[in-house]
């Protein structure tokens, strides 16, 4: 991997995205910010972190996805590199909220963003955004949110985690062709309150119970719904509550 450290940028998805943009970088690049001045979450929503105490990195993957319909693949990819990372450092109760929040028992402690390219030649290069509460342990407002350092009581490594991160990522995607659907099974397994009844609310912010069966192939979110039907829900179109 090659890596480029930054100390304040608006966004690492977005300046790796312009760089890539610009000339041929090498597979898995890394970019990372002390400080992100104007961090994204998922559909638009805003990311907030304490300058230089959580790792922001983002990460160029290409020569992976060849199909719109396998976008999500890369979600599975990153969520379990970010997860079995973590597990070394026997972070407890580790699971991934759908689609891409990563959370301790019922804390977030990090979030994903993929941004897939589509190019001329019809090849997809995807940017991975990775924000990950390693050592902020101030949340004023953000009463489910999480820190490692909170949650052990001690400071962390941050590039250290990044380096085993990406080397988690290049080690699934290399053997991913091989067997995806045993990674699939584990994200499934790893799935935030998967077989427990939990509280929804719908896009037209009606409550519901329903139990989570799994992630269909294309991502939508899989809901046992109490006269046992399941209905599948893309983002924004189904909430948990919690």
């Amino acid at each position: 991997m090659k890596l480029i450290k930054l100390d304040a940028i608006d966004s690492t998805n977005d300046f790796l995205k312009g760089l890539s943009n610009k000339q041929e970088i090498q597979n898995f690049t890394v970019i990372t910010a002390e400080n992100q001045l104007k961090g994204k979450g998922q559909m638009g929503a805003k990311w907030d972190s304490e300058s230089r105490k959580n790792l922001i990195m983002s990460v160029l993957i290409k020569d992976f996805l060849f199909d719109n319909e396998d976008v999500f693949n890369l979600n599975v990819v990153i969520s379990l590199a970010v997860i079995r990372t973590l597990k070394k450092y026997n972070i407890p109760e580790l699971s991934i909220k759908w689609p891409n929040d990563i959370m301790s028992a019922n804390k977030k402690i990090g979030g994903i963003l993929i941004e897939n390219s589509i190019k001329g030649e019809g090849t997809i290069v995807s940017i991975a955004g990775l924000g990950l509460n390693v050592n902020q342990r101030d949340f004023q407002n953000l009463p489910r949110a999480s820190s490692l350092a909170l949650i052990c009581n001690c400071d962390f490594n941050k590039e250290e985690i990044l380096y085993q991160i990406v080397q988690e990522i290049e080690e699934i995607i290399a053997d991913y062709p091989l067997q995806p659907s045993f990674y699939w099974n584990e994200y499934s397994n790893l799935l935030f309150k998967i077989g427990i009844p939990t509280a929804f609310a719908d896009g037209k912010e009606s409550n519901f119970m329903g139990i989570i069966k799994g992630v269909s192939p294309i991502g939508k979110l899989q809901v046992m719904l109490e006269n046992d039907d399941i209905c599948e829900y893309n983002l924004k179109e189904v909430q948990m509550l919690y």
